[in-house]
């Protein structure tokens, strides 16, 4: 049997090291679609409607939550609390961000790698705030907008700090 065919035979590696927590993502997918399709059948027998459309001012306002509270989760100090059984601080990062990695295996390593992954997070962010859209907008586009103004403010830090350092 070649290298090549052997490998293949190997269903119980996704990579050659054997790492990557297939199951742990697999019950992460389920959980998250559980929770989108339990919102869903809530939100039917309480009557809520789904809007028309969602105007692209929405869009950009759930979007840019989006973003920050998966920074937030992700990489803020103070949320280091709900990552610390699944990740190993590893470093600084820019702005007085922290850098995580993901520690264990299985489910463990998995969460691990949701919650040391903004981008990965993100998608989670996104799901909850489009469920609350749906049901309270008011309360979501203030929500948002308290994201939005955080994530503004951020910009505003950086602005300072690059002027400062180009004045220096």
């Amino acid at each position: 049997m070649t290298t090549d065919a052997a490998r293949d035979d190997d269903t119980a590696r996704y990579d050659d090291r054997g790492e990557v927590p297939l199951a742990g993502y697999a019950a992460l997918a389920c959980a998250f679609a559980a929770g989108t399709g339990a919102f869903a059948l809530v939100a039917r027998r309480r009557g809520v409607r789904l809007p028309e459309r969602v105007p692209p001012w929405d869009v950009v306002l759930l979007g840019t939550a989006a973003y920050k509270a998966s920074r937030l989760l992700t990489r803020d100090k103070v949320t280091s609390f709900v990552r610390a059984p699944f990740t190993r601080r590893t470093g600084e990062g820019e702005a007085n961000e922290v850098v995580d990695e993901p520690r264990g295996r299985g489910p463990r390593r998995a969460v691990g790698d949701l919650l040391s992954c903004p981008f990965c997070a993100s998608a989670w962010t996104a799901g909850a705030l489009v469920c609350s859209y749906t049901a309270a907008p008011r309360l979501t586009r203030l929500v948002c907008g308290g994201f939005g103004a955080l994530t503004v403010a951020d910009w505003l830090q950086y602005a300072w700090t690059w002027t400062q350092q180009t004045a220096e």
